[in-house]
């Protein structure tokens, strides 16, 4: 007979729940990946030896940490075969004010951030993650990676210059990343592709991922020209079925498109100096399930 959960149990995993979640979100990039790290570390924790544990935040940041890396394992060789480019499941709140909001995104998530940490070898992420997201000690990763405290420092130093070489400069106020986007999804649903180009910068770049499951882009498009004129055509190839939602995604200001009332994207824009400098297109419909799916 399985014993059931004490109080005690439920109460210290329930307050770390969203942290937890946190980590394995970041690690893994999927809500659904990351709720099954979650849910395997609660299992885990009613199993253990509640006496001997002297910190449950550190037993379980630990656990959910080592699953989430032995499932990044896994997906790594999952995502070499993934059609087209990968990003990962968007964090949608059309309220940025929401207890979720709160509690998912209470340090930087950004689809920009995310987009970085792919590239990344699954123990440099998790060292990165632990160290620059998290604040852990290097003792604590070490513990956590079975590595030495010097190796998990290399790990972090070689992915915080991967970080910083392909962030933004500068970080934009939310309050002009938001107008930015206002102005932009008016020139979008208008189809006014001189006043979109007009809003980046001339090397601009679009990332698409349409996961084999809709038709996207094989590569990265570059020049304000051709990625305005990709709004610019799905507005024309769609007259006034093309609409646009404000939206926070991945804790930044981001659009929703529905097309003939139907999501079709939620979208993230890495701003730099005034202007758009890139911008991810998440079409991959598994991804967009938890969504409001019309408009």
């Amino acid at each position: 007979m399985t014993q059931q959960p004490t109080t005690d149990e439920i109460l210290a995993f329930d307050a770390l729940c969203p942290r937890l979640f946190s980590i394995a979100y970041r690690m893994l990039g999927t809500r659904a990946d990351a709720e099954d790290v979650v849910q395997d570390a609660w299992l885990r924790w009613h199993g253990a030896e509640q006496a001997g544990v002297q910190s449950p935040e550190a037993w379980l940041v630990t656990v959910t940490t080592r699953l989430a890396l032995d499932r990044l394992r896994t997906r790594k060789a999952e995502r070499e075969t993934y059609t087209g480019w990968w990003l990962p499941e968007p964090l949608v709140e059309l309220d940025e004010h929401t207890p979720e909001s709160a509690a998912e995104l209470a340090s930087d998530v950004s689809v920009a951030l995310m987009w970085v940490l792919e590239r990344l070898a699954p123990e440099e992420r998790a060292a990165f993650l632990m160290r620059q997201v998290f604040d852990q000690d290097y003792a604590d990763i070490a513990a956590m990676l079975n590595k030495s405290e010097a190796s998990c420092r290399q790990l972090v130093h070689r992915a915080q210059a991967r970080v910083q070489q392909e962030r933004p400069r500068f970080e934009v106020p939310k309050d002009m990343h938001r107008d930015l986007l206002a102005r932009f999804m008016q020139a979008a649903g208008n189809g006014d592709r001189a006043a979109m180009k007009a809003m980046m910068s001339d090397d601009v770049q679009l990332v698409a991922d349409g996961g084999g499951k809709v038709n996207s882009f094989q590569h990265i498009l570059h020049g304000a020209g051709r990625v305005a004129g990709v709004y610019w055509a799905l507005e024309n190839q769609n007259p006034s079925q093309v609409a646009y939602r404000a939206a926070v995604v991945n804790g930044e200001p981001g659009l929703l498109r529905y097309v003939a009332g139907k999501i079709e994207s939620a979208q993230s824009f890495i701003v730099d100096d005034g202007r758009i400098v890139v911008v991810f297109i998440m079409r991959n419909p598994d991804k967009l399930t938890t969504i409001p799916q019309f408009i």
